[in-house]
């Protein structure tokens, strides 16, 4: 089996892990908040106004994102909480955050060896759309998009070796 740098090293595009991370938000999206997610039909840039990231460092460094707009993180904080849409206040950051450690901790579970050997940064959330993420990433992006309850979200991996 090859160790995480080694996997690091062969593959700088990191294209096989796209599967990882789609399998790994599935399983958050299904198992916290109780609805599947399906793939978008489009790569269409559209406002996503909610930014929720999480740093990886150790074995694996990077930033871990997921993008949604407003209305779908508040729908994605009512069904995490269990609480009406109209309920629904300042809590948004801190759901939304807790949905992006949950995805990255899933992933990085996914990763022979990288469970123990790669720590998670408290969240950070970004509401407004007018601002540039500038990551030290070494390369490409790999980046998902899917469909929660009809709404547009990405979800992306910047990593830095």
């Amino acid at each position: 089996m090859k160790s995480v740098s080694e996997l690091l090293a062969a593959d700088g595009s990191h294209e096989n892990w796209i599967p990882l991370l789609d399998t790994a938000a599935k399983e958050v999206f299904e198992l916290m908040l109780g609805c599947q997610l399906t793939a978008a039909a489009t790569t269409e840039e559209i406002n996503m106004d909610v930014t929720a990231m999480v740093g990886l460092a150790g074995q694996l460094c990077g930033v871990l994102s997921v993008r949604c707009d407003q209305k779908a993180a508040t729908l994605m904080t009512s069904k995490m909480l269990g609480v009406a849409l109209d309920k629904v206040g300042r809590e948004v950051a801190d759901a939304l955050g807790e949905v992006c450690n949950m995805v990255a901790g899933n992933f990085k579970n996914k990763i022979a060896g990288l469970a123990e050997g790669c720590l998670l940064s408290p969240p950070t959330v970004i509401t407004g759309s007018d601002y540039n993420l500038h990551c030290m990433a070494d390369s490409p992006a790999i980046e998902i998009r899917m469909l929660f309850e009809s709404m547009p979200i990405a979800i992306s991996l910047q990593i830095h070796s």
